[in-house]
């Protein structure tokens, strides 16, 4: 597992905890998953930096906001799509580049 980028499992974090709560009707349970990724993240990228690891939780909770207000332009699949991508870019940039 520590070969499959941090980046990686970020962007799937929000892919993932979008189709779970879609699938499941259970706005929470998508929710639980989010927090779980983004406990995993920053738990495995650790010796990035307290101040790295924060910018990308918040970039992530940008991102999940973002989501939300692009859906009704967008489709919700190509916003959730799109703000992962944003998610994984940037965590590559601030945690896995940087190992």
């Amino acid at each position: 597992m520590s070969r499959v980028p941090t980046a990686l499992i970020a962007a799937l974090t929000l892919v993932v905890g979008f189709f779970v709560a879609q699938v499941t009707g259970v706005r929470a349970l998508g929710g639980l998953v989010l927090l779980a990724g983004v406990a995993w993240c920053v738990w495995r990228s650790r010796t990035a930096g307290v101040a790295r690891l924060v910018a990308v939780v918040v970039v992530g909770a940008v991102c999940f906001v973002a989501a939300h207000v692009l859906a009704p332009t967008l489709g919700a699949w190509p916003a959730v799509l799109l703000v992962a991508a944003v998610l994984g870019v940037v965590t590559w940039a601030l945690v896995d580049r940087r190992a």
